[in-house]
């Protein structure tokens, strides 16, 4: 900077040679937007408020604990066990239980569970409000969510965790909302969950038995037609697809002294599993009205029954935590595939290859990643497609976000230059920020050529990127070329006779 000197003396000026840095934004913010225990917290409202949160003991704090089970009878609808004496004068459950999954509505506790198990760090929850005040018939809650989302810079993945109970004219209306929102901010994809519409005991019925496969005859069609006319046609190379839905070693949550237990005489009185103390207490005031002090045994048996129930979930909470798993350990350039799922028993449909070809490469180009078991493996995602699945450009998941990372960190990183004049120093400055960049990017991976000049360019400059209007007008115009590593999709062996030459 220019100074005017009037008093003799000697004087330090300092000049910056160095260009600005590029920081790399975050790539695996996911953020959850659902129902929750809780709508405020510390006297502030939660509703449509994202807060990000470290941990699951964050959540709890803050949003509170799932919404109580209920397990009923099959026989008896009424909430609780049933229990009996048999012949030899032992109290024993009465009937079958029904699986709590067939009532259940609210799952964001159990979607951050997942989350966090496959590799999650921070996170934001969007609160729709309360279990007790949700309404399904509408999307009122979750529009406003999403858009309050909108306003959040940070969040690069948006996931629904509520959306099952709404109606597959709603679900996919939400999805596409997303979508485009993810297009028209260009810092965030979105997780599109397959809908079940479990609504239907005999679809309930099959679901649970395995049989609910993209196959599966709907009425309109197939789930897999449902699904891409649901999602329409706009946007997709912002969202990605996974199926099928995931059977977890997550348990229901239920606070035993909660839980009814109808018993016969002697233990007639006993309406409870288990009373734990009130704060200051050592002890309960009834213990008698504890089944734990009156019939361990039975509280026992009881508890195994419980235990025999595990949460049913989308897979998207488990793709969340893989892709920031594999952005931590190699780079969001690296597809987040291969890899193995943590907490999950099994996918709910068997697929093999035959039954992938149609989900992985198909007419409508909306492609569903597969999540399959393979022996000595485990249950890998064999997938890495967006819902472009026939875009050239767009087609992996891996080069959406990997694009979407460094355009975001370009974009806060020239932000410095706005109302810079618009000259050759600036210019000069701009590109050399920029490659810098790059070349870090090139040297991680992420990008292919023997030598920066093949990996990438960056162009800006009169006569080059801009016209002389342009500078008149106030436009400074940079070109960016990238050439994005692809992952391997088809790995083809081609083996062939030898032969003998002596």
């Amino acid at each position: 900077m220019a100074r005017t000197y009037k008093t003799p003396g000697v004087y330090v000026e300092e000049i910056s040679k160095l260009p600005p840095s590029v920081a790399q934004v975050e790539t695996a913010i996911p953020a959850f937007i659902g129902f929750t225990q809780n709508d405020s917290y510390r006297g502030q409202t939660l509703v449509s408020k994202p807060r990000r949160i470290r941990s699951l003991n964050d959540y709890e704090e803050v949003f509170g604990f799932p919404n109580q089970t209920q397990f009923t009878n099959q026989n008896n609808p009424s909430s609780g066990f049933l229990t009996k004496q048999d012949d030899n004068g032992a109290f024993v459950l009465d009937g079958e239980m029904r699986d709590p999954f067939d009532n259940l509505q609210f799952r964001m506790y159990y979607y951050l569970q997942l989350y966090f198990a496959n590799g999650g760090g921070p996170c934001y929850i969007v609160s729709c409000g309360t279990y007790s005040g949700a309404s399904f018939n509408n999307t009122t809650a979750m529009d406003e969510a999403l858009t309050a989302l909108r306003k959040e810079d940070e969040p690069t993945i948006i996931l629904f965790t509520d959306a099952a109970a709404l109606d597959k004219t709603n679900f996919y209306s939400m999805y596409t909302k997303a979508l485009t929102q993810a297009a028209e901010l260009m810092d965030r994809v979105v997780l599109v969950d397959i809908y079940p519409d479990l609504t239907n005991a005999t679809r309930l019925a099959d679901f649970k038995a395995g049989k609910l496969d993209l196959n599966y005859t709907t009425g309109a069609g197939t789930l897999a037609d449902d699904f891409r006319t649901g999602i329409g046609n706009n946007n997709l190379s912002y969202g990605g697809a996974y199926f099928p839905w995931l059977k977890t070693t997550i348990s229901f949550y239920a606070d035993e002294s909660l839980i009814p237990v109808s018993c016969p005489a002697p233990l007639d009185a006993v309406n409870v599993l288990r009373k734990y103390p009130e704060p200051g207490e050592t002890e309960v005031e009834n213990p008698q009205e504890s089944l734990y002090h009156v019939n361990s045994q039975l509280y026992a048996s009881i508890k195994r029954e419980m235990s025999r129930f595990t949460v049913i979930l989308p897979p998207s909470p488990a793709i969340a935590g893989v892709y920031a798993m594999v952005d931590s350990t190699r780079g969001v350039w690296k597809a987040p595939a291969n890899v193995s799922l943590n907490f999950v028993k099994e996918p709910m449909v068997r697929i093999d290859d035959k039954d992938q070809q149609d989900m992985n490469v198909t007419s409508s180009g909306k492609s569903i990643n597969a999540i399959r078991t393979f022996t000595g493996k485990g249950i890998l995602v064999w997938g890495a497609r967006t819902l472009a699945g026939n875009d050239n450009e767009w087609r992996y998941i891996s080069v959406r976000r990997f694009y979407n990372m460094v355009e975001e960190s370009v974009k806060k990183a020239t932000e410095v230059f706005v109302f810079e004049p618009n000259d050759a120093n600036t210019w000069i400055k701009a590109r050399t920020m920029i490659e810098n960049f790059l070349v870090l990017q090139w040297r991680a991976g992420a990008l292919m050529g023997s030598k920066p000049d093949e990996a990438f360019f960056v162009r800006v400059g009169l006569g080059q990127t801009m016209t002389a209007l342009d500078i008149l007008e106030g436009r400074m115009i940079v070109e960016i070329g990238l050439a994005v590593v692809r992952p391997a999709e088809f790995i083809i062996l081609r083996f062939s006779h030898k032969m003998v030459t002596s």
